[in-house]
């Protein structure tokens, strides 16, 4: 019987080939766990081609395993997207961390960084990556051992995770598209940022305001579904 839930991290960054080359070591979830049947349940699902139909809460499952499980995957597919296009987002091409011309992030994380600093799109993107990851490391955020709660403030970090993740998508699509498409990522990215936004549709994790930036696309991918 296993003892824990998920995340070990394999800190092999492979770059070998463009399509397995990440940002920052990919976060595994071990085989043989609960949430790794979750992982295969929601791939199998999402295999069938209703993103609809895969971002629900199957039967009978904890709705913050779902989401832990879901941003997990979440933070390794953007970490590969955004590992695909380092290489063209450059302390000169991106000297804000922006999302067109009306969107501008500047980074603050509450605690090592306490008040918004302005920063490069590279630098804004590794503080929230490396943030990221650790909020998944953290044993009191994401309990590894079976039989050990989430914390009562689970959802409201789960929430600040995805949110976070959104920008890198919505900087993505804004600064970048061009080279996505010349490196034939784009159905890829696409399907990605779907998988997503059904996800944080589905149990209203990102507050609409918050998905501005890519309130168009949204809503051309939501009419594709209906």
């Amino acid at each position: 019987m296993p003892t824990h839930k998920y995340w070990t991290c394999d800190c092999k960054n492979t770059s070998g080939s463009r399509s397995s080359k990440t940002f920052k070591p990919k976060k595994n979830i071990p085989e043989g766990s609960h949430q790794y049947e979750l992982l295969k349940h929601a791939e199998a699902t999402l295999g069938s081609g209703n993103l609809r139909a895969a971002v629900m809460l199957p039967e009978g499952e904890d709705l913050n395993e779902w989401i832990a499980v879901n941003t997990v995957d979440f933070f390794n597919q953007i970490n590969m997207l955004y590992g695909t296009i380092t290489e063209f987002c450059t302390e000169t091409s991106c000297s804000v961390m922006s999302a067109g011309p009306r969107y501008e992030y500047h980074w603050a994380d509450g605690t090592n960084i306490k008040k918004p600093i302005k920063c490069s799109a590279p630098k804004y993107i590794d503080y929230l990556m490396t943030w990221v990851q650790d909020q998944l490391d953290d044993e009191t955020l994401f309990p590894s051992k079976i039989g050990v709660p989430f914390p009562k403030n689970f959802t409201s970090v789960a929430k600040t995770i995805l949110k976070r993740l959104f920008r890198v998508y919505a900087h993505i699509y804004h600064q970048h598209f061009d080279s996505v498409m010349q490196l034939q990522e784009e159905a890829h990215l696409n399907t990605s940022f779907k998988h997503f936004i059904f996800f944080v549709q589905e149990f209203n994790l990102i507050d609409r305001r918050e998905l501005a930036p890519l309130q168009d696309l949204i809503e051309k991918l939501g009419s594709k579904d209906r």
